[in-house]
């Protein structure tokens, strides 16, 4: 199998074989390209960009609206390829799809408002000024993706680098390449004159070749790991980049909170993807006085959910070295006082892990300092609200939260150092096209989504107009004392009084 985007494709000199992650199949054979092959995409792109500029906003609108219907009607036969890929269940797969469509739509039919020229206003010394700024493309734009949401999160950059008029070369996760090309093709099926998005696929050297080719900005999402290496490549010649990274997201659990809510969030925000989720939470706190109550509740819940059987819930772990960090997580906690309430490090068969839930964990043990990216929930008893916040916050991570309150929940919400907080329910602030959404700290920092997100993809470009010559020349060697006396007067009445 080869890239297609519906032109002639780079050449490759070798390749690599997708397997399933639960039988260990090859489902796919796709090349390497080398840095010779990702240099001539990326110079075909900067051709195919000219083209897709020149479109403006209406007529990029109308290629991403049919790309969307394509996307739609194909939906099927993509979640199968997702499924086939990286192991998640066809249903996740058809959500995590119709996630995507929902903030394709809003970045085609707002670009425009956002990114559009529009008129500010100038100040008292440049009244003969008119003044506008607009949000123009870099060119092309590098966007490596993660195999665990293999649609909604590449195309969270994506589509909004193609709304706000780049051409896009896309590297997908080695482990993911089939859903890529997936997108890529149908793509290609709506606007075919020009390249406008391509597919390299390839191991970490290929991204590394995207990194240090003539992009105008990198897009990434992964580990803050390798997001580092990302960072480094870059900087050789200075290319702006975007980091999502990894996370260790809390939810925390206050004594009025709805429990059985709060504990379906908490098994549907840990569990599902079998914890493969950078937003998933990872550690619950729970006040004191509810805490044996919701605890019952969630054991009840995560206990009916099964990986691996006929009609499993979640798959399997799609990276085989993921295992081992799992397994030294909580054999680590155990080792240090934690009690695994259900699952434990001997549910962990080949490349399934069954759902884990850990109690008495200390607060500086792996399990709560690291991303485990496994389906496990270490659960801590917080005597009030103060220390939950204090504990959530004292990580190095800050990419997502959960709080559930009924009285206190925005004032909660608002002291947790993170990019984005939801109350009284699981991630719904990436749900919704018109948020941003990214990380502090160790998380990353740039945002997609929302006008943020198209933002992220542009420069500003800011134009003045002299609309009538000043009669105080200030930026000249015309200016003479009585010029600079105006100025002066208009400097300690605009600037050097006291105002109440």
């Amino acid at each position: 199998m080869s890239v297609s985007t519906g032109h002639p494709a780079p050449s490759a000199v070798s390749t690599f074989d997708v397997h399933d992650p639960a039988t260990g199949a090859v489902v796919g054979t796709y090349p390497v390209h080398d840095r010779h092959a990702v240099d001539a995409a990326v110079a075909t792109a900067h051709r195919a960009a000219a083209w897709w500029r020149d479109l403006g906003f209406a007529g990029r609108a109308r290629h991403l609206d049919a790309w969307r219907g394509e996307i739609a009607s194909g939906r099927a036969e993509l979640a199968e390829v997702i499924h086939r890929e990286m192991g998640k269940p066809i249903s996740d797969a058809k959500l995590e799809i119709a996630m995507a469509l929902e903030h394709l739509r809003w970045a085609a039919r707002n670009a425009e408002k956002v990114l559009g020229r529009r008129s500010v206003p100038s100040s008292l010394l440049t009244f003969n000024h008119a003044a506008t700024v607009e949000y123009r493309p870099l060119g092309v734009v590098g966007v490596i993706g993660p195999w665990n949401y293999p649609v909604f999160t590449p195309l969270g950059s994506i589509s909004f680098a193609l709304a706000a008029g780049n051409a896009v070369v896309f590297k997908p996760s080695e482990y993911t390449p089939g859903v890529g090309l997936w997108l890529a093709q149908a793509f290609a099926r709506t606007a075919p004159a020009e390249p406008v998005l391509q597919v390299i696929t390839g191991l970490g050297d290929t991204g590394n070749a995207l990194c240090r080719s003539e992009v105008g900005k990198i897009g990434f999402t992964g580990s803050t790991a390798t997001g580092k290496l990302v960072m480094a490549a870059c900087a050789e010649n200075l290319t702006p980049v975007l980091m999502e990274c990894g996370g260790k997201d809390a939810l925390i659990v206050d004594a009025d909170a709805d429990l059985a809510a709060a504990a379906d969030a908490a098994v549907w925000g840990g569990l599902s993807n079998a914890g493969q989720t950078c937003l998933a939470v990872e550690r619950v706190y729970v006040h004191a006085d509810v805490y044996d109550e919701f605890l019952t509740k969630l054991v009840a819940a995560a206990a009916e959910i099964e990986a691996g059987g006929e009609g499993s819930r979640i798959g399997p772990i799609t990276m085989p070295k993921q295992l081992s960090i799992i397994r030294r997580h909580i054999e680590d906690a155990v080792a240090r006082g934690a009690r695994a309430v259900l699952g434990g490090p001997d549910t962990i068969d080949r490349q399934f892990v069954q759902p884990t839930i850990l109690v008495d964990v200390p607060e500086d043990a792996a399990a709560v300092t690291e991303e485990t990216f496994g389906p496990t929930l270490t659960v801590t008893r917080v005597r009030d609200m103060d220390e939950a916040v204090e504990l959530v916050n004292r990580g190095a991570y800050g990419l997502g939260g959960t709080v559930f309150a009924r009285r206190h929940g925005r004032e909660i919400a608002d002291r947790i150092r993170a990019g984005g907080t939801s109350i009284n329910a699981f991630v719904a602030h990436a749900t919704i096209p018109a948020l941003p959404l990214g990380g502090v700290g160790a998380s990353g920092f740039g945002r997609v989504h929302g006008p943020d997100g198209l933002r992220e993809f542009t420069y500003a470009k800011a134009t003045t107009r002299q609309r009538f010559p000043s009669p105080l020349p200030l930026t000249s060697f015309r200016r003479d004392h009585r010029a600079d006396a105006i100025a002066d007067l208009l400097v300690a009445i605009l600037h050097g009084r006291k105002h109440q």
